[in-house]
């Protein structure tokens, strides 16, 4: 199945093989369930160096642009804004778009204002599409985990749900949903709110913990930090912002918005009398927020719709993949 590595084969056969990180006192933050960025100490510093990889295969469009906002964004989802970024890009054959690909990766790093410093390009002709794999770092004053959420905080989160789904679901799929072709050009721009750099910069002097839902989407990212920082998370899906485009496109491939590639929101937990000031803070940066839900004390979960889940979560556009590379 395509999707995430498990958390029981991550802890039994990654974590724990890490070479001399458990000794080495300058990683503050290594691989752990959850955590998306490391952080590491810079002798003569008092800031923190966060660094991130994050590869992109699956999207057919704008995947430049994709593979640059989604690596920066676990960067900034740990309290750093993204200055430099290294690129390895796997091409399936000389037809490959190399060309468009660069230039999505030049403009989108641009635009974040990080620096390309490196990277690979080869051509691999046993992939069917090209794969990118970003490593994105910058620096911050004070890092944010996803392992910080205590009980009695509450559950932020900024623009809406399922935004880079909706932004797959209108490029790739939009021909065949029968979704009209304004909804379908309006939700492809969704790709241009994918960055949460300003998200972070907004919130994280105020979040206990802080995350990017990428793949899974809002309810992946909240039972990740409820697995990570071993609470109970209550989500509330009338709360969770959800725009009309995502709600026509979904509605149309039959998948949960809450359940899609969600890159383009950030899901905070923040203590209950900071929340006030929190989306206040968002508001002056110009963007959305909403409080969607809880931290209560007990063994991990997320209650979802009065559901308990605490098994991972699967996308929902991994099936929609599958059956288009089966009529190809």
């Amino acid at each position: 199945m395509p999707g995430k590595v498990s958390p029981d084969d991550l802890l039994d056969h990654v974590f724990g093989r890490t070479g001399t990180a458990a000794d080495d006192e300058t990683v503050l933050q290594g691989p752990a369930d959850g955590e998306d960025a490391a952080g590491i100490a810079v002798p003569g510093s008092d800031e923190t160096l966060v660094v991130s990889s994050d590869p992109i295969s699956l999207a057919a469009s704008q995947v430049g642009t994709l593979a640059v906002r989604v690596a920066c964004n676990d960067v900034a989802a740990s309290g750093a804004d993204p200055r430099w970024l290294t690129a390895v890009i796997m091409l399936p054959d000389e037809d490959a778009p190399l060309e468009a690909i660069t230039r999505d990766l030049d403009v989108a790093a641009r635009d974040i204002g990080a620096s390309i410093v490196g990277g690979h390009t080869e051509y691999v002709d046993q992939l069917e599409r090209p794969l990118l794999s970003l490593t994105a770092m910058g620096m911050a004053e004070s890092f944010v985990p996803t392992h910080g959420a205590e009980p009695g905080d509450s559950v932020i989160l900024t623009k809406a749900a399922g935004l880079e789904g909706t932004a797959i679901l209108a490029s790739d799929f939009g021909d065949d949903l029968g979704v009209d072709d304004a909804t379908c050009e309006r939700a492809a721009g969704f790709v241009d709110e994918i960055s949460i750099v300003a998200d972070g910069r907004a919130i994280r002097e105020y979040a206990t913990a802080m995350h990017d839902p990428t793949e899974g989407g809002v309810a992946a990212g909240a039972l990740e930090i409820a697995r990570a920082s071993d609470v109970r998370l209550e989500i509330d899906r009338d709360a969770v912002p959800i725009r009309e485009e995502t709600q026509q496109l979904c509605a149309a491939a039959d998948v949960d918005p809450l359940r899609i590639f969600g890159s383009g929101a950030l899901l905070a937990t923040v203590p209950s009398e900071a929340v006030d000031d929190c989306l206040e803070s968002l508001a002056e940066a110009g963007l959305e927020g909403a409080e969607i839900g809880t931290v209560q004390a007990g063994a991990f979960e997320l209650i979802l719709d009065g559901e308990s889940i605490t098994d991972p979560i699967e996308d929902d556009l991994y099936p929609l993949w599958e059956a288009a590379d089966a009529e190809d």
